[in-house]
């Protein structure tokens, strides 16, 4: 796979970054590492299914993995996505991808889908979903850089 090219200015939204709360590490406590590659594995099968399928390379399971390694990594596991990928600079590695409050919408939506059945799936304590929504729902609206529409809907 190789990025599209991009054809509108990347955006950044004037108010920065969003303030969001870190996952919970009791999350990766309950779960493991084991249990954060199958939910991630099931997200991405989830993804395949959308409309974002052709950003992401043949391979689904490499992606997923590598999303899995940020995210052991975010509930204080071990820096597994430094060590193989580099800094994570989510939002720049983003940058290739057209990303606006459509893809964005999917993209959670999708995620949302595992979430709500991750406390049977995986053990993930209920207790921390809504956190866990929280932090997807901040942490995905700082990939959005298309600006949104100036001009509604008439």
């Amino acid at each position: 796979m190789s990025a599209p090219e991009r054809t509108r200015p990347i955006h950044v939204p004037a108010a920065g970054p969003p303030q969001v709360n870190r996952p919970s590490a009791e999350i990766l406590e309950a779960i493991g590492q084991e249990g954060v590659f199958r939910m991630l594995a099931d997200f991405y099968g989830e993804l395949e299914q959308t409309e974002l399928r052709r950003w992401f390379p043949e391979d689904m399971g490499a992606a997923s993995e590598r999303s899995a390694a940020f995210f052991v990594q975010l509930l204080g596991g071990p820096p597994l996505f430094n060590e193989r990928y580099g800094p994570p600079r989510m939002r720049m590695r983003h940058f290739p991808f057209e990303i606006d409050e459509g893809a964005r919408r999917i993209w959670l939506d999708a995620f949302h889908r595992v979430i709500d059945s991750a406390p049977a799936n995986y053990g993930f304590p209920a207790e921390h979903v809504e956190g866990f929504r929280a932090f997807l729902d901040g942490f995905s609206t700082w990939m959005v850089n298309v600006a949104p529409d100036e001009t509604a809907p008439s």
